[in-house]
């Protein structure tokens, strides 16, 4: 097969850039397709308009998809809608469903099972990308979200030991380094080397300034030395699950 088609999963306008920026404009500027699904923030929220901006750098052809739910801790975000860990589940995999039967992904990118760091929008968001992809692939699931597509592998971005090792000092210096999560290296699947985009996913970062200005961990890592901010912005970690024998490779 030629080049596969990404579909990304994310619970928050900014986690598309910090955990899988790198990954995407790679894609895309080898002539790859990929399409954005964002769970929470409404269009034409400040957000919103701030992812808008972030997936450009990025080089995304297209808009993201809004699913539109409230964010676990921002009610603003999505005025008189659910949050989204609250919404009816069923109407959100059949949502999602829909998508990915429209736009039939080889692979899906989504967290990993923590959600990275436990975040519950972003476990939230793994979990209900799971579901879909079985789903979508399922000719009894939901007959109105278009015929059946099965998706190939799941990517699920994950953070490395070594690289919260790096951050607890000057993020989390109040929690003890064994609270905090972290993947061993065994457990990681695949290394991406994204060190000549690292300008680039910093600039997509730093697209989210109402973020960058109100968040703790967006204001401390970009307050690192730049040398650290580059080593982290230079990688990206991954795990892998096939759906189909062989899978499809992501880079």
């Amino acid at each position: 097969m030629g080049t596969p088609r990404l579909l990304l999963v994310h619970a928050h306008p900014d986690d598309e850039s910090l955990w899988t920026g790198g990954l995407t404009a790679r894609h895309v500027d080898s002539g790859g397709e990929a399409d954005l699904v964002m769970c929470t923030w409404a269009e034409g929220t400040v957000r919103h308009r701030e992812l808008t901006d972030a997936v450009g750098i990025l080089g995304m052809p297209r808009p993201p998809i809004m699913l539109g739910y409230a964010d676990d801790r921002r009610p603003e975000s999505a005025p008189d809608t659910e949050r989204l860990c609250a919404a009816p589940f069923d109407d959100q995999v059949r949502a999602l469903t829909k998508h990915i039967r429209e736009l039939q992904p080889d692979i899906v990118v989504t967290y990993d099972a923590l959600g990275i760091y436990g975040h519950p929008d972003h476990v939230h968001a793994h979990r209900l990308a799971v579901a879909a992809v079985d789903a979508a692939a399922s000719h009894k699931l939901y007959h109105r979200a278009g015929p059946a597509w099965r998706v190939r592998s799941l990517y699920f971005a994950t953070i490395p030991e070594w690289m919260m090792d790096l951050l607890a000092p000057s993020l989390f210096p109040e929690i003890p380094r064994e609270r905090l999560p972290g993947t061993p290296d065994s457990d990681i699947d695949l290394v991406v080397d994204v060190a000549d985009l690292a300008d680039r996913k910093k600039a997509a970062v730093v697209a989210h300034r109402s973020e960058a200005t109100r968040s703790r961990a967006i204001a401390g890592f970009l307050a690192l030395p730049d040398e650290i901010q580059d080593k982290l912005l230079s990688v990206e970690c991954y795990q892998r699950r096939d759906l189909v024998p062989g899978g499809c490779e992501l880079v």
